[in-house]
């Protein structure tokens, strides 16, 4: 069995679209209308077998929700580069940073309100 996508409710597609390729570096991989008012864009890196992200808008459904016990999760080289590019764009960070010997990570907030994590194992 194979993990192919997380989908997420969002409120704007295009403001999702913009964010998850610009600080998650997701492409783009497909995006078309799925029924009157409904419309879904797969965001990844374009390789073979990849677990994705789809966003999915539905115009009857502006008020998305997400629990606080849920997150996505990027793998990044450096946490702390990446933590410059967040304070950049004037975005606050949710948790963290959190770090042990082994890893450090922290979490923001999609445009949705979903927690997006990004984790930089150590070497």
């Amino acid at each position: 069995m194979q993990f192919l996508w997380t989908t997420v409710y969002v409120k704007d597609l295009d403001e999702s679209i913009a964010f998850y390729s610009d600080l998650a570096e997701l492409k783009m991989l497909r995006r078309f209308p799925a029924g009157p008012g409904v419309e879904i864009a797969f965001l990844g890196n374009g390789a073979e077998n990849e677990t994705m992200v789809e966003l999915l808008s539905d115009a009857d459904r502006k008020d998305v929700a997400f629990g606080e016990h849920i997150s996505v999760g990027f793998a990044v080289e450096s946490a702390d580069a990446m933590l410059g590019r967040v304070k950049e764009k004037d975005i606050p960070v949710h948790t963290g940073p959190f770090e042990t010997p082994a890893f450090k990570f922290f979490c923001i907030k999609d445009p949705n309100g979903l927690n997006v994590q990004f984790f930089e194992r150590k070497k």
